[in-house]
């Protein structure tokens, strides 16, 4: 069965929010005298509602704090650092390239849809994709669990085995894996790290390996 559709996740994969994302956190700790290890951050990667609060695990380990200063101060940061961030290399290749070839193409994200819009409207590339499907806070649609994935192949009327999907989490790796459809793994700075073992194919960034290469071995 070729290939007719691409599903990509957003945070960390499209762009690079998770390493800003940590950081922010990383110099809350710092402020206050404590580290936040990546294996705890780690666990909310890519999904919603994991479990772990930042914030919590903060007071555990220093007391009580301003919640509402701290989160405030830290969100500025990351906006900050946001900004700056551009489509990680190879993505826009591969858009163009999925155009050519006339291939479907998703967002499939355990964030918000208006995270995602605004992201997609500062990089002016909202018009790359045929749907956008998103969790939107609900952490029973989120990753690991396949709903996104399996949301998306219906939107985009393709069979599992009619798509690849992108990732660069162990849980976006997961759904997509649990929903049938090949995964490649694509990590970021903070995601490298991770155990990714059950994606198909693991890639530094898409770069290294051209859409019709990557085809080319289906």
């Amino acid at each position: 069965m070729p290939i007719r559709g691409l599903l990509f996740d957003f945070d960390g994969l499209i762009v690079d929010t998770e390493t800003p994302s940590f950081a922010s956190w990383q110099e809350v700790y710092g402020e206050h005298g404590r580290e936040l290890p990546l294996e705890r951050w780690a666990t909310i990667i890519g999904t919603t509602g994991g479990g772990f609060d930042p914030l919590d695990y903060l007071e555990e380990l220093h007391g009580p704090i301003d919640r509402v200063a701290v989160k405030a101060r830290r969100a500025e940061h990351e906006l900050r650092l946001l900004e700056i961030e551009e489509l990680r290399p190879g993505i826009l290749d591969y858009l163009e390239e999925a155009d050519r070839l006339g291939l479907k193409k998703a967002i499939v994200s355990s964030s918000s849809r208006r995270w995602i819009d605004r992201h997609l409207a500062r990089l002016e590339r909202a018009e790359h994709f045929d749907a956008i499907v998103t969790a939107d806070g609900d952490p029973a649609r989120g990753k690991p669990r396949p709903t996104l994935y399996l949301e998306a192949l219906e939107r985009l009327d393709l069979r599992p085995d009619e798509a690849i999907a992108f990732e660069d989490s162990p849980n976006g790796v997961k759904a997509a894996k649990a929903a049938g459809i090949y995964c490649v793994a694509v990590p970021n700075g903070v995601t490298a790290t991770l155990r990714l073992e059950e994606a198909d194919l693991r890639l530094e960034e898409l770069a290294e390996l051209p859409l019709r290469e990557l085809l080319g071995q289906f």
